[in-house]
């Protein structure tokens, strides 16, 4: 009998929020079931300030790092894999990359800065996963700290994604900041939650739903107190419960009539140290079921980390079956390429040589399948600034890949994509230029390797007649040799221009370059 057991390590999926961090550590089986291993959470209050979140406080990072170090003991006595998901309160922050570089300093943790769109779809994507609503049009809400993310999706596809700056967090700090309600606060909240969502509220209605989903601590805080009203104790899981509109309404009217956080503290079913934020919080699902139109709310126990842990497990997937970009990340460049009329043979042919050149230099640059990813989508992305203009297009490029929606993709590597595809053609890197520098000094020498590898690539395919057919790399101590597989023997335009764009390849990997036609 086979074992159907995931034989894959444990992955430690953490949701860094603005007002707590989470972790899961977990595994899929073979059907596509988790299987939790370990659960922890730590109320850091990272996020600070009643509108854009612009600094995170010392002492706000240090409790931060200080919860990292300690999921990373955990992670580690587990074997398991680490994944961390940076949210809102880091998204916003302008000394983020200080932060970022303390928790990988010191507790060994590389944390995925993601745009709210690619937090929306990972939520999404772990409600999926708790309830039977893939076959449903649903809209998921997932109420954070920071931001609230509202999604419709259908048969495993994120259609409509929104990320807005509502969170019960930042909310309380504007509107009840001693704690205390009043009437007038709370209309004035309303009015600032209603006006922040007019649009979404307008494009997810005609969208259409068939069901409403909530996710996540300020919902499930509100579900239980919810439960237990109704039928006087709680169930083993508010998973897959539903509760009608005017009963949740029931609960937030009474949360909001409860004017300070001692008494609110004392409503029966109320989470600990949620008395402070559970007003905004109420407010915020209040006007979201209100302005949807949902007339009742159904609960999942699966939201951002769970959807870490499938959706690392999905790409893992596709990179060892296909060996090339798992199949969302794949979606997001496609549509890019569509959107910006990209040359698709010239596009697809230089992402082929591309990889080949990148798998026969492996033993000098000594990376994996991630790094290969970022290869691709900017070899099927490089020729995009031309629908600005040919002129200087490779700048164009980087303008619109670093401003494009790329779902699948964290905020980071959109960066080293767009940085990769900068340089695919003139200059090379620069301290001068300020987007290079704005990377880590890893991440600078990620985009020297692909870049060089793909400024080769470009010039194998001068004439975009796709002559040279495929390469062959040897590398020795003497230098790189590249085999041109060449059959009509008539490549001089494409060798002459890999020649032009070698040196930063030679450069990288100090090694002179030659290219050799083989017309076998």
């Amino acid at each position: 009998m086979t074992d159907e057991r995931n034989v894959q390590r444990p992955i430690a999926a953490i949701d860094v929020g603005t007002n707590s961090f989470h972790m899961v550590i977990a595994t899929v089986s073979a059907r596509g079931v988790l299987e939790i291993h370990a659960r922890d959470k730590e109320t850091v209050r990272l996020g600070s300030g009643a509108g854009d979140m612009k600094r995170l406080a010392v002492d706000a990072m240090d409790r931060g790092v200080a919860a990292m170090r300690r999921f990373a003991k955990l992670a580690d006595q587990h074997n398991a894999v680490v994944r961390a998901i940076a949210t809102s309160a880091v998204r916003e922050a302008l000394n983020k990359d200080e932060f970022v570089e303390r928790v990988q300093r010191e507790a060994g943790i590389a944390i995925e800065v993601v745009p709210g769109t690619e937090e929306a779809r990972l939520i999404y994507v772990g409600a999926i996963h708790a309830l039977p609503i893939v076959n449903q049009r649903c809209c998921v809400i997932d109420i954070g700290g920071g931001s609230t993310e509202t999604i419709i999706g259908y048969q495993g596809e994120a259609e409509v994604v929104h990320s807005a700056k509502l969170g019960h967090l930042r909310y309380t700090k504007r509107f009840f900041p001693d704690g205390i309600v009043t009437p007038a606060r709370i209309e004035e909240c309303r009015i600032a939650v209603r006006g922040e969502w007019a649009s979404m509220f307008q494009t997810m209605r005609t969208q259409g739903f068939d069901t409403f989903v909530g996710c996540s601590g300020t919902i499930m805080a509100i579900a239980a107190i919810t439960h237990l009203r109704i039928h006087a104790r709680m169930p083993e899981t508010l998973n897959g419960m539903t509760y009608a509109m005017r009963d949740v309404q029931e609960t937030i009217d009474t949360i909001l009539a409860t004017p300070t956080i001692d008494a609110r503290q004392s409503i029966p079913g109320m989470e600990s140290k949620r008395g402070d934020v559970i007003v905004a919080g109420a407010i915020i699902l209040e006007q979201a079921m209100r302005g949807l139109g949902a007339d009742e709310l159904t609960i999942s126990s699966y939201a951002l980390r769970e959807g870490i842990v499938f959706d690392t497990v999905q790409k893992d997937d596709d990179i060892r079956r296909f060996h090339h970009l798992a199949h969302l990340r794949y979606q997001s460049v496609d549509h890019v390429c569509d959107l910006y009329h990209v040359r698709r043979p010239h596009a697809v042919h230089v992402k082929n040589l591309a990889i080949r050149l990148f798998d026969g230099l492996r033993m000098l640059h000594g990376y994996g399948d991630r790094e290969l990813e970022l290869l691709e989508a900017a070899a099927l992305l490089h020729d995009v600034g031309y629908h600005i203009g040919a002129d200087q297009h490779h700048k164009h490029s980087e303008y619109i890949i670093r401003n494009s929606a790329m779902p699948g993709f964290t905020n980071d590597e959109t960066e080293i994509i767009a940085t990769i595809a900068r340089y695919h053609r003139k200059s090379h890197p620069k301290k001068k230029h300020a987007s290079f520098m704005a990377l880590t000094i890893d991440e600078q020498q990620v985009v020297r390797v692909l870049a060089s590898i793909l400024r080769v690539a470009e010039g194998l395919d001068r004439r975009q007649q796709q002559l040279v057919q495929r390469v062959r790399v040897q590398v020795s101590g003497n230098g790189v040799d590249v085999y041109l597989v060449v059959p009509s023997g008539l490549a001089d335009i494409e060798l002459w221009g890999a020649e032009r764009r070698k040196e930063l390849l030679e450069e990288t990997f100090q090694r002179p370059v030659r290219f050799v036609l083989d017309a076998h």
